[in-house]
């Protein structure tokens, strides 16, 4: 149990500029090469623009869905299902332990909110050129907000999130460090984003929540 070993002791507590944690370790070397062999489609080379949200395609149908000539939809986001889940059998046991009583109890006492009645979500992440997210704050919803970086191209450590204060100036950038991330819970003052950089070929990462909402993986 890769994640939850790196929560009890390879991580970090830091309380500025809001309450998060810092986790070193947090993946096995299997699901690393799962996230970096998903396919993704690279915006840009299909005149799409990043508009400071993940929202790329702006939900229109015909990213969607599969094209009536043959051709494969548009993937730009990657959330793993229990569909696609034996494409994914490592990322899938990885939402297993997320799932477990074990570990939803250790990160509920942590981020004080009860992820008892949650479902988790996990998504592969990859940012090309020109991506940059605007300073936000999660939904409620989202009661435990984790992003997990993978870096085997060799990107600079300055790609990671921007965290700012309740005037949206930055205080930290978290190092986009292989195998490295970090957790938070929603809230008024969690201001995060990314700042416009560059990046050389891509920006793997690793989202994973617990949300309110419905997903495929309701905790146990």
């Amino acid at each position: 149990m890769s994640f939850l070993n790196s929560i009890e002791n390879k991580s970090q507590e830091f309380k500025e500029p809001f309450l998060h944690w810092e986790l070193d370790q947090p993946l096995t070397a299997e699901q690393i090469n799962e996230i970096v062999k998903a396919d993704i489609d690279n915006p840009i080379e299909h005149n799409l623009n990043y508009d400071g949200t993940r929202a790329i395609d702006g939900g229109a149908p015909e990213f969607r869905e599969g094209l009536s000539y043959g051709g494969k939809a548009l993937k730009f986001r990657c959330f793993i299902t229990k569909e696609n889940s034996k494409e994914f059998p490592h990322l899938t046991y990885l939402i297993k332990e997320l799932q477990s009583k074990k570990t939803q109890e250790k990160i509920s006492k942590l981020v004080g909110k009860n992820l008892s009645n949650s479902y988790v979500r996990v998504e592969v992440i990859c940012d090309r050129q020109g991506f940059w997210l605007k300073p936000h704050c999660d939904i409620k919803e989202k009661l435990m907000s984790c992003l997990l970086f993978v870096n085997k191209t060799n990107e600079s450590e300055d790609l990671g999130t921007d965290f700012y204060d309740k005037n949206l100036k930055k205080v930290k950038t978290m190092p986009y460090k292989d195998n490295y991330g970090y957790f938070f819970t929603s809230g008024p003052g969690t201001w995060h984003g990314m700042e416009k950089k560059e990046i050389l070929k891509e920006r793997r990462c690793l989202q994973v929540n617990y949300v309110t909402f419905k997903t495929d993986w309701k905790v146990d």
